[in-house]
């Protein structure tokens, strides 16, 4: 049985940091493409950052470029996203998501099998 576990959520003021991280079971994680999106109140799921196997690849949305980091350590089987400069827009549920297949585009929700249940952050102003 698969299981992504996030942790790492709380409440920042604007301007400071977090890190997520990720756990995963079940499956290879070692060969999963993974991916953070997050869900912020009222609107639609998007993605933030995704990370590829086997190249290590990364990729970001153009509103955290430059502030966030994906990362992975294979050896612990966890995914982590260094969050700073926080911005109260980047106040939301994050997930992490896992794809068994290399996803294209990356940034494609039906790409990622597994998901996680979520880690709230909360940025104020």
């Amino acid at each position: 049985q698969v299981q992504l576990v996030e942790s790492g959520g709380g409440s920042v003021q604007a301007g400071g940091s977090l890190r997520l991280s990720c756990v995963a079971s079940g499956l290879t994680y070692s060969s999963t493409s993974m991916a953070w999106f997050r869900q912020a109140p009222g609107k639609e799921r998007e993605a933030v950052a995704n990370i590829y196997y086997p190249s290590t690849n990364t990729y970001y949305a153009d509103s955290v470029k430059g502030r966030f980091t994906i990362s992975r350590d294979n050896a612990k089987n966890t995914l982590y996203l260094q969050m700073n400069s926080l911005k109260s827009e980047d106040t939301a549920i994050y997930y992490c998501a896992a794809a068994t297949r290399p996803p294209f585009p990356w940034y494609g929700e039906n790409q990622y099998n597994y998901w996680g249940q979520g880690t709230q952050v909360t940025v104020s102003s």
